[in-house]
């Protein structure tokens, strides 16, 4: 059985007490509310790492993920952080190749396998995002780019080491755009690339992979988009900054 997941990205929001106030919140409700086997995971800036880990104590139902990392182990790498730094803070999974690292920082594929690799040696998830912008899908090129995109990051890997990798399909034209993505949309995309990842490897190989949904996901729409039969959960944004709805999408499951 795949893993259901919904994680929450902060991406750059939250202060140090405004962060304390939201983990806790969603901590406590997830714990009570929430009757799924879903894994949350909170992905907040690394200033709240620490704070965050802390917060989630002992409790089965949360985890703490981090939304970037540096290739190399450590060096003379000012501002960077490593993936042996982010275990050491207690998080266990890494967002890599986030369309915003992609756009902004000028991250290549070629970067994000090294990345990969990483993580992958100092025993985190990576969650590895891919997806099209507007102008790519509007031309018809979004299978193509997303089979690169794929091909290049995770097609390097074993299959035992690929098993260990949550993919996020980010389709960057719906995010923000005033464009919507239906849930027949998300789950076309998503079957494309666990069809894609069965041809490399095999059948059994790509239906254990949890691929994570990462367009605009909200209260009103997890439902319809997380009963499809190839979206495994969420990567969630602006939702994720509000408790009461980023618990409500986390019980989207029950």
């Amino acid at each position: 059985m795949r893993k259901k997941i919904v994680a929450g990205n902060w991406k750059m929001n939250c202060s140090l007490p405004e962060g304390k106030k939201l983990a806790s919140e969603v901590i406590h409700m997830v714990e009570d509310e929430v009757q799924n086997d879903a894994q949350v995971i909170l992905i907040p800036p690394f200033i709240h790492l620490t704070g965050i880990h802390n917060l989630i104590g002992s409790t089965k139902k949360v985890f703490l993920g981090a939304q970037n990392c540096h290739q190399h182990q450590s060096g003379a790498f000012t501002g960077e952080v490593s993936a042996a730094m982010l275990v050491s803070c207690g998080a266990s999974h890494v967002i890599l190749g986030h369309s915003e690292r992609r756009e902004y920082f000028g991250e290549t594929d070629e970067l994000l396998a090294e990345k990969v690799k990483f993580v992958l040696e100092n025993s985190l998830t990576p969650i590895f995002c891919c997806g099209e912008r507007l102008e790519v899908r509007e031309a018809g090129g979004h299978e193509k780019l997303v089979t690169m995109q794929v091909e290049k990051a995770l097609f390097g890997l074993s299959a035992e080491e690929i098993r260990k990798v949550v993919i996020a399909y980010e389709p960057v034209w719906a995010i923000g755009t005033g464009k919507t993505a239906s849930a027949e949309q998300a789950q076309e995309m998503h079957a494309f690339i666990r069809n894609q990842i069965a041809a490399k490897y095999d059948q059994e190989v790509a239906d254990s992979i949890s691929i994570l949904y990462g367009g605009s996901v909200k209260p009103d729409n997890a439902r319809e988009i997380f009963s499809q039969p190839d979206v495994d959960g969420g990567l969630i944004g602006g939702a994720s900054l509000k408790s009461r709805d980023f618990t409500n999408i986390v019980k989207a499951f029950d």
